[in-house]
């Protein structure tokens, strides 16, 4: 079946304002930082909603929006997932990791400790869909495989950080490996796999981040 074509919602800007508002957001998202000192102050859902929604407009292969954002605020949830992830990390950081990536890992001052899957008020675990069960109309069930799930998930991602540091919020991608304990912590089906963690909340008053630059504009970008 063909799906109805509706005219684009499209409003041309002027230069001045075009250059005004993607400097805006060039210089608002370099603020951000990821942050590994969290406040356990409360911080409201409805901020975390509406960047999820705000990610959840990301495009996708086939329009299949293969994406489920699991928010977590119940503490023993928290503390489990917790309890998981340092067990998966202490076996990175002993047994797995190499010692150029230990290296490279140094400055960041990171290390299987990780208090903040607990501090922070919320964790957003986003998962990818792989695959979605349909109920056809002779009441027979087909599997609907995703298309580019990787790619939309990571869009959609990368959309929902940008939302909440808009929104003044804190947050840190954490993806620790393997992740299968995100699935069993929080009872997600079959065909949902752990893409990213994410804690989300005010940083702490006296959080610290390492002192890094990212690279200039002629080292990224090339015209061909």
């Amino acid at each position: 079946m063909t799906e109805a074509f509706v005219p684009l919602p499209f409003d041309r800007l002027p230069l001045e304002e075009s250059r005004a508002r993607v400097t805006a957001l060039r210089d608002l998202l370099r603020r951000r930082r990821s942050v590994r000192d969290f406040s356990p102050e409360p911080v409201p859902l409805d901020l975390v909603d509406a960047a999820i929604e705000a990610a959840a407009s990301a495009p996708s292969g086939a329009n299949r929006q293969p994406w489920r954002f699991v928010v977590v605020r119940d503490p023993e949830a928290k503390r489990l997932i917790r309890e998981a992830a340092e067990k998966e990390e202490r076996e990175f950081y002993d047994r797995r990791a190499t010692p150029s990536w230990l290296a490279d890992l140094a400055p960041l001052g990171t290390d299987w400790r990780k208090p903040f899957l607990e501090t922070a008020p919320f964790l957003v675990v986003v998962f990818a869909v792989d695959w979605a069960e349909e109920v056809l109309p002779d009441g027979s069930k087909h599997r609907h495989k995703g298309y580019y799930v990787q790619e939309s998930v990571g869009i959609a991602v990368g959309m929902l950080l940008a939302a909440l540091h808009a929104a003044g919020l804190a947050t840190l991608t954490h993806t620790p490996s393997p992740m299968a304990f995100l699935a069993r912590v929080l009872e997600r089906p079959r065909n949902e796999r752990p893409f990213v963690l994410i804690p989300v909340g005010y940083p702490a008053r006296d959080a610290l981040v390492p002192d890094i630059r990212k690279k200039a504009l002629d080292e990224i970008r090339t015209i061909v």
